[in-house]
């Protein structure tokens, strides 16, 4: 926090910007999301996908999504980053590419020493839309509406990026929480994810 003496003497303090990266994790298509967070308001400022070629050797896609983050965190440059947590998949094939790339994401942010933070998927949900069971296109609207987006982020991965880049920022200290709270209790909210 920076700080300084208005003219009566009080002192007032600025909140500094924190840059969180936001990681969905998936060997196919990564989505990441970075925001700048300054006290209780959020702003998007960079995202999208990184994708690896289908049909080739694992190593060679795990290679090229290691060397596409490492250009993101060196362009962006964040203080903190947060990466969805791995959930039980039905699907052992999946769950094992997914574990693969966070495991790559993990690799890259700990090479560069920037702090890592978890977060599981009702964390997510209850951060973003106020309750754990919202679902997929609720939390895309909330993205949309929590960082004063045109539209919603595209692909999926892009908006779940910055869904979890969102969690971290209302976990680590923001009233954005009070935010949620009061939007999931008035009937704009309801709404709104109607439409």
């Amino acid at each position: 926090m920076k700080s300084w003496r208005s003219l009566t003497g009080k002192t007032y303090t600025a909140p500094v910007p924190k840059i969180i990266l936001g990681i969905d994790p998936g060997l196919a298509r990564m989505g990441y999301g970075v925001i700048v967070q300054k006290g209780s308001q959020l702003k998007a400022m960079e995202y999208g996908t990184i994708t690896s070629e289908a049909h080739t050797d694992v190593e060679k896609r795990l290679v090229v999504v290691f060397e596409k983050l490492q250009k993101v965190l060196k362009k962006v440059k964040p203080d903190e980053v947060a990466i969805e947590e791995l959930f039980f998949a039905r699907n052992v094939k999946t769950a094992i590419s997914v574990g693969q790339a966070r495991g790559v994401a993990l690799l890259v942010c700990g090479l560069a020493r920037v702090p890592v933070f978890e977060y599981k998927p009702a964390e997510i949900k209850q951060a973003v839309a106020g309750f754990g069971a919202a679902n997929k296109e609720q939390i895309q609207k909330m993205v949309k509406l929590l960082l004063g987006l045109s539209e919603v982020p595209k692909p999926d991965d892009t908006a779940d990026a910055l869904a979890i880049a969102i969690t971290h920022a209302q976990c680590s200290g923001t009233r954005l929480s009070e935010i949620v709270k009061k939007l999931a209790k008035s009937s704009v909210y309801s709404t709104f994810l109607k439409r």
